[in-house]
């Protein structure tokens, strides 16, 4: 049996193992559980999904994955062979659950060839008052895997480690029960520089919605405002941009010969961890007040039907015009979100609050594309259905949302995806250019920071494949 002190490296003989983490449990030991960090040359994690875990157990390539646990071992496996070229080093990660790892006995790291299931190194570890522990990492070297035993302790707890290396970690939000009070004017938003590490991630302050500025709206003979019912329920300021930002719309419809039209507004949001900061700063708030303008003048009952995803797909309740305000307080990402929350029980939910812990962090389109498609061919209408679907990429997906939305080409649905920032968005880039379909059923634009973007280029750049996907739906007969 090969053993290794704390420092030593070996090279790894396997394209793929078992690393499992033991010790010896009993009364008063705490719950020990085993992750994994995938960084890039930098030292960092390329995206939260990056991050393995029992709140996230398979990396989104499935080359990392969290086997589960018994009495005393907790494992994971790791395809080498599978890892892609940019990923240089698997960290591998512990915490423990009720005490510091000085509690826990017999600490150690074993690593095994999965296929043969032969150990490859033990190396045993010591600990005091920490309560997450780096126990070693996985490592290329001259295009050769090696293992380095580390044993390194965080006495600011997994949530500490994670942040260290990049992962956004929120902090749960306090339970809300009554509606919060008016908004200050925020400042106009501060692109963030890359988090510094932190021994702690330090308390997010709450930010008001940013809130673009209305320009005056150009006028135009065939921009014809409708009126939504609820509209007189709204204050007074958020009234008026409703009003303005309808006009827009109209004009930017009129301009795509597409006045007048009535269509079914889909809302979609990504909530995956990357989000967390366009959350916090209000752009996503200030995103919905904007879409539901698009929703006043396009929905006949101005009425939104809207999801939230990251994992998984979570149904919102529907966005009603006149509720605009208690809606964004409400369904904008609120509701328990926690990294690390497995054992707490939810609290502070109010009726029909979403527990963002089951929808997860990781980008998983093609499961929401899905639902959606779901809903729309359940709940057939007599006109076309407009999905307005923003992510910051970190898109991965690409053959499984292809196929979700090469199937979807012969449905009365047009996809309209926004990007938020300049991460990758995979297949949604190459829809444009990608043949096989009667239509083109998806439109995508990304923009690297909405909320300086006026309402007039957002609108007439969200618009302007829709009404020649109607016209060219109606030649095709998808559409009526």
């Amino acid at each position: 049996m090969t053993t290794l002190s704390k420092g030593a490296n070996l090279p790894v003989p396997a394209s793929s193992v078992s690393v499992v983490l033991g010790w010896r449990p009993g009364p008063g030991v705490p719950d020990v559980d085993a992750s994994a960090l995938l960084l890039a040359a930098g030292g960092r994690v390329r995206s939260d999904g990056d991050f393995v875990f029992y709140n996230q157990p398979v990396h989104a390539r499935g080359a990392v994955r969290h086997r589960g646990k018994r009495p005393g071992a907790d494992t994971l496996e790791v395809n080498l062979a599978a890892l892609e070229s940019d990923v240089a080093r698997v960290v591998l990660c512990a915490s423990a659950d009720g005490g510091t790892f000085g509690q826990v006995p017999g600490l150690h790291l074993r690593l095994l060839d999965a296929s043969s299931g032969a150990e490859i190194v033990r190396f045993d570890m010591s600990a005091g008052p920490e309560t997450a522990f780096v126990s070693g990492e996985l490592y290329r070297r001259a295009g050769i895997w090696k293992f380095r035993a580390v044993g390194q302790g965080y006495a600011s707890g997994l949530a500490g480690l994670a942040t260290d290396f990049g992962i956004t970690v929120d902090d749960e939000p306090p339970a809300r029960t009554a509606p919060a009070a008016a908004p200050a004017p925020a400042a106009p938003p501060v692109r963030a520089a890359a988090p510094a590490p932190a021994a702690q991630p330090a308390p997010r302050p709450a930010v008001a919605p940013f809130t673009a500025p209305v320009p005056p709206v150009p006028s135009s003979a065939g921009a014809a405002v409708r009126m939504t019912k609820g509209e007189e329920r709204l204050p007074a300021d958020m009234r008026g941009r409703l009003s303005l930002r309808k006009q827009q719309v109209a004009v930017s419809l009129d301009k795509n010969g597409a006045a007048g039209v009535t269509a079914r507004v889909v809302l979609v949001l990504d909530a995956s961890g990357s989000m967390a900061a366009l959350y916090t700063r209000g752009t996503v708030a200030s995103v919905v007040e904007r879409m539901a303008a698009v929703a006043a003048q396009l929905d006949d009952d101005g009425e939104v039907q809207a999801w939230t995803f990251a994992s998984n797909p979570a149904r919102l309740p529907d966005l009603v015009i006149g509720d605009l305000p208690e809606w964004i307080r409400l369904h904008v990402r609120v509701g328990q979100m926690s990294l690390f929350g497995r054992r707490k029980p939810a609290r502070g939910l109010l009726p029909g609050q979403i527990d963002m812990r089951e929808v997860g962090f990781q980008n998983e389109e093609q499961k929401v594309i899905a639902e959606v498609r779901a809903y729309v061919r359940a709940h057939p209408v007599a006109v076309p259905t407009l999905v307005l679907f923003f992510s910051d990429g970190g898109v991965h997906r690409d053959a499984e949302i292809e196929r979700e939305l090469r199937e979807a080409a012969e449905e009365p649905v047009f996809w309209q995806f926004v990007g938020l920032g300049r991460s990758g968005f995979g297949v949604l880039e190459r829809f444009d250019t990608m043949t096989g379909r009667r239509v083109d059923n998806v439109g995508f634009f990304a923009v690297d920071d909405i909320d300086r973007l006026s309402d007039a280029e957002l609108y007439d750049r969200l618009l302007s494949e829709f009404p020649s996907w109607l016209r060219d739906a109606r030649r095709a007969g998808i559409l009526r």
